[in-house]
């Protein structure tokens, strides 16, 4: 790996923590009364990187903003939902590229669904319950909309590092 892209990498990895935390200033719950619901503001970050680096450097970055996210909160049960659900996201927005038929656009909200699905089954498995599976078509419902919102960012940053 090149310094320049490793230099990116970490460039990208504050980047998204920051957008991170950030979102947990926003009270999106007096909005959407549904609890863990956030706007994805980082996943701009995963995104974008997925575009213009590659698939393993993308899965670092989302592996190490989620780590140290965790750390920074304390809360490390927090870490499987993020892994699981940054996982789960990753690899539909990897496959989901791969279709020409398909913009960032397509990508980002199949990637926010993608999210949504890791988490809910990450939490049936933590919880022993499928119950939860019933929270998923909310969950999904408004995934579409902030992967709409993180795909309207995405571009336009994708179109401005274009035009450098």
């Amino acid at each position: 790996m090149k310094t320049k892209q490793v230099t990116a990498m970490a460039l990208l990895t504050a980047l998204a923590l920051v957008l991170s935390r950030l979102e947990r200033m926003i009270p999106l719950e007096l909005v959407i009364p549904l609890p863990g619901v956030k706007l994805g503001l980082a996943n701009t970050v995963t995104l974008f990187a997925l575009y213009r680096l590659n698939l393993p450097a993308a899965m670092m970055i989302l592996a190490a903003r989620c780590l140290i996210g965790a750390l920074f909160s304390g809360n490390m049960t927090a870490l499987a939902f993020s892994l699981t659900g940054g996982g789960f996201a990753m690899l539909v927005m990897w496959a989901a590229r791969k279709c020409r038929h398909l913009s960032v656009w397509g990508v980002s909200v199949l990637g926010a669904a993608g999210h949504n699905v890791g988490q809910i089954l990450i939490a049936a498995m933590l919880m022993h319950s499928p119950y939860v599976m019933g929270y998923l078509p909310y969950l999904l419902l408004i995934g579409t909309v902030c992967g709409c919102a993180t795909a309207a960012v995405a571009a336009g940053v994708l179109r401005s590092v274009r035009a450098v």
